[in-house]
């Protein structure tokens, strides 16, 4: 698996691909954020690690320009900022995964496998459908009406979480620890975000609304409102 890390400590460079080396991953690596950027577009990466402090264009600027340009490889967003607003903003901008430093390389490696784990199993249907959405879980394609529509990596994920429990009310906490694999945070407000941009998607442009709010509950996806 290729991997491209965006990081300008050399030191902890160095450090993460011995260890990413170890576990079988190659691993490409610039310092800073516009050599990031044009790595990032010009390559087949598996998977991006950006630091969100780096010269040039620094790591938020640099996710938010890839997802501007519909690149939608997986991104691990590295920083020394622990706060809540921080962890929001880098999964707001189009981060998939969110790892404060100091951490412990188990726990990158435990990431970099949650984050690019994209087999479908065999009891898994390639195929998830409700009324005129079709999604494609091989493919990645989604479709709606006849007409494809382009999602980000953690829309799909969220998405096909919605798909997987039709009809069923899932709440804030399952939608984390399921999409994003972390604890829920009732101060964090990344999940009312994304959902806000995938009904933009989904459900806007279309007569009949799929995804619905439940009160105190969570959201629902259901045929029927």
């Amino acid at each position: 698996m290729d991997i491209l890390l965006v990081e300008d400590d050399g030191k902890l460079a160095l450090l993460i691909i011995k260890e990413l080396a170890k576990a079988g991953y190659d691993v490409d690596h610039v310092n800073n954020g516009l050599d990031g950027f044009s790595m990032a577009m010009n390559g087949d990466y598996q998977l991006l690690i950006i630091d969100v402090m780096l010269p040039e264009i620094d790591g938020l600027t640099l996710i938010e320009k890839l997802r501007a340009r519909n690149n939608q490889t997986p991104i691990l967003v590295l920083s020394a900022k622990r706060d809540v607003e921080d962890r929001v903003r880098g999964l707001d901008k189009g981060g998939d995964d969110y790892l404060t430093k100091p951490f412990a390389f188990s726990e990158l490696l435990a990431r970099i496998k949650a984050n690019t784990r994209r087999t479908v199993s065999a009891q898994t249907p390639a195929l998830l459908e409700l009324r005129d959405l079709s999604v494609d879980l091989v493919t990645r394609e989604v479709i709606r009406s006849g007409e494809k529509i382009q999602l980000q990596l953690k829309e799909f994920d969220l998405l096909k979480y919605m798909l997987e429990n039709v009809g069923r009310v899932v709440s804030k906490e399952m939608i984390m620890k399921n999409v994003w694999n972390f604890q829920f945070d009732p101060q964090s407000n990344v999940i009312e975000s994304r959902m806000s941009r995938l009904r933009e998607k989904i459900d806007k442009p279309y007569e009949v609304k799929l995804i619905q709010t439940i009160r105190g509950a969570g959201y629902a996806i259901k045929e029927h409102a």
